[in-house]
């Protein structure tokens, strides 16, 4: 049986993970994240994943200094700062009441991630 960690899932599956997550937390807390549609969640975490992508390893490095000073809590304000830059390019079907549920979601949606890195990589 061949085992994945969530960096080795394709694009189309990382997709699907974070649209669920997306509708999961915009059902959890609609009056921080508001999602219009399952359409939308979709859009929101493909322009997620390709900021991921593009962006976001451009903004570690950057913030880098501030990471390291705060033993890598920044790295938060790094994702939520994408997740913010996604919302914006969504539009109007994807948004945050304010910058700091942006960071909740964020880091709620690496706590998602890690646990299924770990499901993923143990072989269950």
């Amino acid at each position: 049986m061949r085992v994945y960690s969530f960096q080795q899932l394709g694009f189309s599956q990382r997709v699907l993970v974070n649209t669920l997550t997306l509708l999961a937390l915009a059902g959890l807390f609609p009056q921080g994240l508001y999602m219009a549609s399952i359409w939308t969640a979709l859009w929101a975490a493909v322009v997620l994943g390709v900021l991921n992508a593009l962006l976001r390893p451009i903004l570690q490095l950057l913030a880098l200094p501030l990471t390291i000073l705060t033993f890598g809590v920044f790295g938060f304000v790094v994702n939520a700062a994408v997740l913010w830059l996604a919302s914006s390019i969504v539009g109007t079907g994807f948004q945050f009441m304010s910058f700091s549920w942006a960071l909740l979601i964020s880091m709620i949606m690496a706590a998602v991630n890690f646990i299924i890195t770990n499901y993923l990589s143990s072989g269950k």
